[in-house]
């Protein structure tokens, strides 16, 4: 019987273990699947070793996205930057490829990072984040890859994302309007910056707490460079500083620590690369930006793994988010 057409399978994590150790040489492995949304993240180890091995899907990342993420990373592991690097096969392969129902999967091997996530940043973490992000933008902020990665500019974080979203906010018309009318804002204030002088490269744009670790002796790694792309290199301080509004919104820190929390890090990252007080100002209108792009993706991926959670009662909640974001930190 011919295959139906399919846009997600599962591999066998059976299967999956028995190619991996092939490939990689490694022996005694388990192989369990940890994440399940628009790819599918494993862990692999034995008693002395841990990995961690992604599955892209090319409706999520195309051969040649995954190409630029490993060849950044492989820049910035050389780099000696505290990151999760890839790990090549026996042959050399970066990158292993999977005839999947739906088509090619391609899947990458990551080195484990080592420790957990934590919302407990005292000073000395703080400053190891704003330290060890800077590192990275001193490399990022420089290179330019041989594949291409997704731009975050006015046009695909605001604009498109607006457009996109319209009809599953036709429950919500109130919301769509204003929704419209605070982009339309928040565009012509980013406007107004002279962003001729913004550091611009590579960004990672999910630097919140799930995307980095801490172990017991207060080692950094950052992980997870699934949405790095060109943009402004602030937008990746814009999303640390998402995590501070989230202290504040679930009143588990003032308005007043969460800023001089938030200085530590911003003193550390100063350290080792500038960053100019118009940067820092224009944060509240890119993480508009940043609300109104994963409205948008939601959107895309809501077959393939958004529809458990992307209802009416979630969109109202991030309304409610965005409405105080603006409220709190946007001035027009």
């Amino acid at each position: 019987m011919k295959i139906f057409p399919t846009q997600y399978s599962m591999l066998s994590t059976e299967a999956l273990k028995d190619h991996l150790q092939t490939a990689y040489g490694l022996t005694n492995m388990t192989c369990k699947l940890l994440v399940h949304n628009v790819s599918d993240t494993y862990l692999l180890q034995n008693d002395t070793e841990k990995y961690i091995f992604k599955l892209y899907r090319d409706s999520h990342r195309k051969l040649e996205e995954i190409q630029a993420e490993v060849e950044l990373l492989h820049i910035l592991k050389k780099k000696e930057t505290k990151v999760s690097y890839v790990i090549p096969d026996l042959n050399g392969n970066q990158i292993q490829s999977y005839n999947a129902a739906e088509g090619i999967r391609n899947g990458v091997l990551f080195s484990f990072a080592a420790g957990k996530p934590t919302h407990d940043y005292h000073p000395s973490r703080l400053e190891a984040i704003g330290t060890e992000m800077a590192r990275i933008h001193e490399v990022t902020a420089h290179v330019e890859l041989s594949f291409p990665r997704k731009v975050y500019d006015i046009e695909t974080t605001l604009l498109h994302p607006l457009r996109y979203i319209q009809p599953e906010f036709a429950d919500l018309p109130d919301d769509y309007e204003w929704l419209k009318a605070t982009t339309e804002k928040v565009a012509n204030k980013i406007a107004q910056f002279d962003l001729s002088k913004f550091s611009y490269g590579y960004c990672h744009y999910d630097f919140l707490p799930h995307n980095f670790h801490f172990n017991e002796q207060d080692n950094l790694t950052f992980f997870d460079f699934d949405f790095v792309g060109k943009g402004f290199i602030a937008n990746d301080l814009m999303t640390f500083f998402i995590h501070f509004f989230f202290e504040v919104y679930t009143k588990k820190q003032t308005q007043e620590e969460a800023n001089a929390n938030y200085q530590i890090f911003v003193d550390a990252y100063r350290k080792v690369r500038p960053v100019s007080e118009e940067e820092i100002a224009a944060i509240p209108y890119l993480g508009f930006g940043f609300w109104m792009f994963f409205l948008e993706f939601y959107q895309l991926h809501f077959e393939d793994w958004s529809n458990t959670f992307y209802t009416l009662r979630f969109k109202k909640e991030r309304m409610g988010w965005m409405r105080n974001w603006v409220e709190w930190y946007c001035r027009f």
